[in-house]
C-alpha cells in the first residue's frame, strides 16, 4: 500500500487500513473471529473494553497468540457505550497497520442530538519497516530529528539567541528536548491524507476521535469554531468548549462541532512535534483553514517547565496540555470509602542514549509484576522524570484522574503524564488474575515500559506469561568507517542493557600497517556509566594480546571518558566530544593517551547523508 506515496508492504485488516468500524450495542454478545493470513502470529486487543481476561487479546499473557493460518473466536458482553478501538499487541504490527475502531451505542436515546456521526481514526506512516525503525531508536542516531528539522545544534541555538541555554542543558548532562521519537512520512485519518465529509450550514456533528498513533500526539484545531467535547475515552462527560485539544496516544474523544454558514471548514490535527498534518474538510464553497500550533521553542527548556508546572487549565495557551482539568464526569465516579486504599508509586524513566524506557529505572524485563489485592482500591501516582510525553494504558479497568473535580472525577483508560510532571490516578481492584499496564508509544512499551497488574490469588504462577519477544529482545548493528589513512568498524548485539562488541581498526601508512581489535562485553547502568571487560587482540609495535576491563562515565557538557585496565599492567585513558554545530554537521574531538602507546587525538567532521550513511 502507499498511504504515504511509496508501496510499502502493509498489514491490513479485511483488506484495509484502517480496519472496518465494529457497531455493537449494550446488552449485545461481541462474537468476533480473527482469522491471520500472516506468515507470522498476531493478536488483536480491545482497547478499552471491560471483558473477561482470556478475551483481552495480549498475546501469552491473556490470550494465546493466533499463530499463522489459525483462527480465534473472541466472544464477551458489551457492557458500556462510547468509543472505542482494537489492535494488534504483537510486536509492531499496529505501526503496519493493524488496527480500527468500536462504536458502542447505549441502551437510552443518545442526548447530544447530532445530525451526522463520524469516526475519524488518527494515526502515523513510515515507508521505513518498523523493526529498523527500532534499531534506529536503539543505536542513538540522531537522522530522525535531522529529518525533522528539530535538531539541536550550536548555530540553531546562536540564532534563537539561546546559546547560554544550550550549553547549561550540557553542563547538566541533559539530552535534548524531543518532542517525538520518530520521523514519520504521512499523518492519515482513516489511512487517508485528507477527507472530505458531507456537512450542511447549521448542522451539528459529532466527529468519534480515536488516536491510533505508534508515538504521536496531535493537537486538534477546526475552522468551525470551538468544540465541544462530550466523552473521553468512552465514557460521557459534561460538554466543556474548547478552541484547541492536545490529544495522546490511545486517547478516545468525542466532540461536537457545529457547521457555520456556507463554506468548505477545515478540521486539522498537527503532530505535536510540527512535522505535518492532516485534514478534514466539512460542506462546499470557500475553504475556511484552521490554525495549527506554534512550532515549540526546542532551545527553551524553561517554556516547557513552566507549562509543565501550571496545576489547572492550559486551554488557553498556543501549546496547551491536554484538557483534563476541564473533565467533569456528569454522575459520581466516587469508589466505597471503606475499601482499604493504598498508593503506589511510578516514576516514569527512560533515555534516548540508549532508548531504554521503564518504571522506576527497571525494564518489564528487570521487574514484571506489581501485585494488588482483589476488593483494595490502589492510587498510583504517576511521576514523568523524562523530558517527553508518555500516554499511560491500564488493561481491563477504567480509573479515576484525580483532576480537582471530587466525586465526579472523569473516568479513563488512558492517561498522559506530561514532561516533568504527575498525575495521580485511582481504581478499584475488581477483576481477577492478569492484565497489562504500559506506556502507549509502541516502541518505549517495546523498550521496557510495561508492567503487569496481577491479582494475588493461591493459584498463580511464579512469573506471567509474557510475550518471549518482550523479554530482552535481541538486536544487531554495525557500523564501519572507511577512511583515507584507516579502516574502522564495530560490531554490536545489544539485549537489554547487556552488549557483546566487536570493534576494532586497521590503520595503514606505506608498507607499516597495524591494528587492534577488542572484543568486550559492556554492561549499561545508565546514561552515565557503563562498564566493560574483553580482549584486545594487536600487532601495534611493542605490544602484546592481552585483556581488559574498564569503564565509560559521562561528564559535564557531555563529555564522554573512558577509563580502562589491562593484563600487560598498562593503562588507557581517553576523553571524547561532538559539538553538532549546524543540523547535519558535527566536530567530533577524540584524545587519548596510553601508557604503553603514549598520546593520540584525532580531530574530524561528520556530515550526515540519511539513516545510514555520512561523510567523515
Amino acid at each position: 500500500m502507499s498511504p504515504a506515496g511509496k508501496p510499502v508492504k502493509a498489514l491490513t485488516v479485511n483488506g484495509g487500513i484502517p480496519g472496518p468500524t465494529l457497531h455493537f450495542n449494550i446488552g449485545e454478545t461481541a462474537v468476533i473471529t480473527v482469522k491471520n493470513k500472516l506468515k507470522e502470529s498476531s493478536s488483536v486487543h480491545w482497547h478499552g473494553l471491560l471483558l473477561p481476561n482470556a478475551q483481552d487479546g495480549v498475546p501469552y499473557l491473556t490470550t494465546p497468540p493466533i499463530k499463522p493460518g489459525t483462527q480465534l473466536t473472541y466472544k464477551f458482553k458489551i457492557i458500556h457505550a462510547g468509543t472505542y478501538w482494537y489492535h494488534s499487541h504483537t510486536g509492531l504490527q499496529e505501526q503496519r497497520g493493524v488496527y480500527g475502531s468500536i462504536v458502542i451505542q447505549p441502551k437510552e436515546k443518545d442526548k447530544d442530538k447530532v445530525d451526522r456521526d463520524y469516526v475519524l481514526q488518527l494515526s502515523d506512516w513510515t515507508n521505513e519497516n518498523p523493526k529498523l525503525v527500532m534499531k534506529s531508536l536503539m543505536r542513538g542516531s540522531e537522522w530522525y530529528a535531522v529529518k525533522k528539522k528539530n535538531v539541536q545544534s550550536i548555530s540553531g541555538a546562536f540564532k534563537a539567541k539561546k546559546l547560554g541555554d544550550y550549553f547549561k542543558r550540557e553542563w547538566s548532562r541533559m539530552g535534548p528536548m524531543d518532542l517525538s521519537d520518530v520521523a514519520y512520512d504521512a499523518f492519515l485519518v482513516n489511512g487517508k491524507r485528507s477527507l472530505s465529509l458531507d456537512a450542511k450550514p447549521g448542522e451539528r456533528i459529532k466527529l468519534r476521535l480515536i488516536n491510533s498513533g505508534a508515538s504521536t500526539y496531535f493537537y486538534l484545531d477546526s475552522a468551525t469554531g470551538p468544540m465541544t467535547i462530550v466523552a473521553a475515552d468512552g465514557p460521557k462527560v459534561k460538554p466543556v468548549k474548547v478552541k484547541r485539544i492536545l490529544m495522546g496516544i490511545a486517547e478516545t474523544y468525542d466532540i461536537i462541532i457545529t457547521i457555520p454558514k456556507e463554506g468548505r471548514y477545515e478540521f486539522r490535527a498537527t503532530a505535536q512535534d510540527g512535522s505535518g498534518h492532516f485534514s478534514v474538510f466539512f460542506g462546499k464553497g470557500k475553504e475556511q483553514l484552521a490554525s495549527g500550533p506554534p512550532k515549540a521553542n526546542i532551545y527553551d527548556m524553561d517554556e516547557m517547565m513552566e507549562v509543565a508546572l501550571i496545576d489547572g487549565d492550559t486551554t488557553h495557551l498556543p501549546r496547551p496540555l491536554t484538557p483534563y482539568s476541564l473533565l467533569e464526569s456528569p454522575k459520581s465516579t466516587a469508589i466505597n470509602p471503606k475499601l482499604p486504599r493504598r498508593e503506589i508509586k511510578l516514576r516514569l524513566t527512560g533515555d534516548m542514549k540508549r532508548y531504554i524506557w521503564s518504571f522506576n529505572g527497571k525494564t518489564l524485563s528487570e521487574e514484571s509484576t506489581i501485585l494488588i489485592k482483589k476488593g483494595e482500591v490502589l492510587q498510583m501516582r504517576l511521576i514523568n522524570d523524562s523530558m517527553m510525553h508518555h500516554p499511560i494504558h491500564l488493561h481491563g479497568h477504567f480509573f479515576r484522574v484525580l483532576n480537582g473535580k471530587g466525586d465526579k472525577a472523569p473516568l479513563k483508560h488512558t492517561v498522559d503524564v506530561h514532561p516533568m510532571g504527575t498525575r495521580i490516578i485511582e481504581f478499584e481492584a475488581d477483576q481477577e488474575k492478569d492484565w497489562f499496564f504500559h506506556c502507549h508509544i509502541l516502541y518505549h512499551m517495546d523498550a521496557g515500559m510495561s508492567r503487569v497488574i496481577r491479582y494475588e490469588s493461591p493459584d498463580m504462577t511464579d512469573e506471567p506469561n509474557l510475550d518471549p519477544a518482550l523479554i530482552n529482545p535481541l538486536y544487531f548493528m554495525g557500523e564501519v568507517a572507511a577512511l583515507s589513512m584507516s579502516t574502522e568498524f564495530k560490531l554490536k548485539l545489544m539485549t537489554g542493557r547487556n552488549d557483546l562488541i566487536l570493534e576494532g581498526f586497521s590503520a595503514y601508512e606505506d608498507d607499516d600497517n597495524e591494528y587492534e581489535i577488542d572484543l568486550t562485553w559492556q554492561h549499561y547502568f545508565n546514561q552515565d556509566f557503563t562498564s566493560f571487560i574483553g580482549y584486545r587482540q594487536t600487532d601495534i609495535e611493542d605490544t602484546r594480546d592481552r585483556g581488559i576491563a574498564g569503564f565509560y562515565y559521562r561528564l559535564p557538557l557531555m563529555v564522554n571518558s573512558m577509563l580502562s585496565f589491562d593484563t600487560e599492567g598498562d593503562a588507557r585513558f581517553g576523553l571524547e566530544k561532538d559539538f553538532q554545530l549546524f543540523d547535519r554537521l558535527s566536530l567530533f574531538i577524540d584524545a587519548e593517551y596510553d601508557t604503553n602507546t603514549f598520546f593520540e587525538n584525532t580531530v574530524g567532521l561528520n556530515y550526515m547523508l540519511n539513516r545510514d550513511f555520512s561523510l567523515i
